[in-house]
């Protein structure tokens, strides 16, 4: 029914680069704190590095969970599944952080997502999550659902955004400098954004 695997290469590889959207599921250390499961769509943002590596980029959104809960403690899973094809579903468990646009790796990792025009979208992070445990199970009871296209409204809200603006946004919104718990979430004002 399930496997366990040493990397991430080969058909895990494929099934992971092919799919429309994934999951994230985060939560920070207090036993009452609030868990974080998150969907993360548009082609393209996703990325398997090496066969123990997978990054993803972080869009503007109305909250911060997911950085917060890296900041504090960097457990996170994220979990592909087959909506079409042959059913599958694929759980990468590990450590992540969240990579900020002034930090020296910026450049080479905005390299690995050439399919993307990052400009359009408020990227604000890049995360980056190292394997401990790479997994599958069946997906026997994921339904068939089709996929038609990414929706244009992410990219219509932000694409009008500067670093300025954008850092403005994020001010004003509750749960991005901090978390629902109050854990430290976006540094802002966010940092520049690098010459491409």
């Amino acid at each position: 029914m399930g496997k366990t695997y040493d990397r991430i290469d080969g058909r895990l590889r494929t099934f992971i680069d092919d799919q429309p959207m994934f999951f994230t599921a985060t939560a920070p250390l207090a036993g009452d704190g609030t868990i974080n499961l998150s969907p993360k769509g548009l082609r393209g943002s996703w990325a398997v590095l090496d066969d123990q590596t997978v990054a993803y980029l972080d869009f503007a959104g109305s909250n911060a969970e997911t950085v917060a809960h890296l900041r504090e403690n960097g457990r996170i899973t994220l979990m592909w599944c087959a909506f079409q094809g042959p059913p599958n579903i694929v759980r990468v468990h590990g450590r992540g952080e969240p990579v900020f646009r002034d930090d020296p790796r910026w450049p080479d990792l905005l390299r690995h997502f050439p399919d993307i025009d990052t400009g359009q979208h408020g990227l604000r992070a890049i995360i980056v999550v190292r394997a401990e445990l790479i997994r599958d199970t069946c997906g026997y009871a994921v339904p068939f659902m089709s996929y038609d296209a990414d929706r244009d409204l992410h990219a219509k809200r932000f694409t009008r955004e500067d670093d300025e603006s954008l850092s403005a946004y994020f001010a004003k919104k509750e749960h991005v400098a901090q978390s629902i718990d109050g854990l430290p979430g976006l540094p802002l004002p966010l940092p520049p954004t690098p010459p491409a």
